[in-house]
């Protein structure tokens, strides 16, 4: 932002005067139809008004200087090319209403992986900070409810690190649970056997990898996709691991996969601890990891919320409903009662 002037006169609270740059597209500022600048209104105890270029702002000096960062982020995003929509502004405003230290705009700038013109970036501030774990640690737990990405984001890291060869391979494995992992009692080809369970991992892989490519990176073993019984006895070196729906892991098969790390590699597991599908008085390994392991210091754990649902608004609303849900009622057997959702 180039120029903000304050004015003191008559008005009771606080009246700021923002200048946008004349190089920003005020219709992509303030949105088609002027829907950013309504989601401004509501979300400020503000009288917005908008002449040209200048965005007046009167009312309390603390909502004023808020919306006032807001317009500023709004305009950095922008600047850096970004498209701009209603869920962009409402992410901001939610970050800035956090008071954190890290700016929204370089949060949703940060670029991890782009295919076919599209990029895929963190959303929220969580996001980014499991995102910069996966960095700085060998191991990383990401655990959250369902729509968090942390399973997309985790195979952007392990695509991004396979680009630029910091591993040799990835490998996508989760517990093929819903079976009881008896695949011998299924019909069908062992391929026909394992891929409902495995299906979501090659969804994501295409919204990453060129379609064309997946088939000859899997069958030269760049890319492997399998159940987690397939890791036992293995050493895995130089490769990017992601352990995904690690909450229907025992505590057996969670140590026998943490122990499959080798050299050169690194390691992201990630889990939803109130969808336990486990049998009854079996314990999940994601839930008693992080009593064995928080002491270690290569080792991080990150939660994500409500939140940081990056799918449709209603599905963050539903995830925050059936979590006060749960705090309500009593615990059964060392279980939340939404755990059989």
């Amino acid at each position: 932002m180039t120029d903000s002037q304050q004015q003191t006169d008559h008005h009771p609270g606080a009246r700021h005067t923002v200048v946008v740059p004349g190089s920003i597209d005020m219709v992509q500022l303030l949105g088609p139809g002027d829907d950013h600048l309504g989601i401004i209104e509501r979300s400020f105890d503000l009288h917005v008004h908008v002449r040209g270029n200048r965005i007046t702002l009167e009312g309390e000096p603390g909502e004023v200087a808020l919306a006032e960062r807001l317009l500023d982020e709004l305009v950095t995003l922008i600047r850096t090319g970004q498209g701009i929509s209603g869920e962009t502004v409402e992410r901001v405003l939610a970050m800035l209403r956090a008071e954190t230290n890290e700016r929204p705009a370089d949060v949703l700038s940060l670029n991890i992986l782009s295919n076919r013109g599209r990029s895929i970036r963190p959303k929220t501030l969580n996001q980014k900070h499991y995102v910069d774990s996966i960095d700085k640690h060998t191991i990383t737990f990401a655990i959250g409810p369902a729509g968090t990405g942390k399973t997309y984001l985790a195979m952007a890291k392990a695509v991004q690190a396979l680009q630029a060869k910091r591993v040799n391979r990835i490998i996508l494995t989760r517990p093929a649970v819903e079976a009881g992992e008896r695949l011998g009692f299924l019909p069908g080809t062992l391929s026909e056997k394992i891929d409902p369970y495995l299906r979501p991992l090659y969804d994501a892989l295409h919204d990453m990898i060129d379609p064309d490519s997946i088939p000859k990176l899997l069958a030269a073993g760049t890319i492997e996709v399998a159940p987690l019984a397939f890791m036992r006895g293995r050493s895995l070196n130089d490769s990017f691991i992601i352990l995904d729906e690690a909450q229907n892991t025992s505590p057996e098969q969670m140590k026998m996969f943490l122990t499959r790390l080798g050299f050169g590699s690194k390691i992201v597991v990630t889990g939803d601890v109130t969808q336990v599908d486990l049998p009854n008085g079996v314990r999940s390994g994601l839930r008693v990891v992080e009593g064995i392991l928080s002491e270690l210091d290569d080792v991080s754990f990150q939660r994500l919320t409500a939140h940081d649902v990056v799918r449709h608004k209603l599905v963050g609303q539903i995830v925050a409903a059936y979590d006060e849900y749960d705090a309500r009622q009593p615990r059964v057997t060392g279980r939340s009662a939404g755990d059989d959702r």
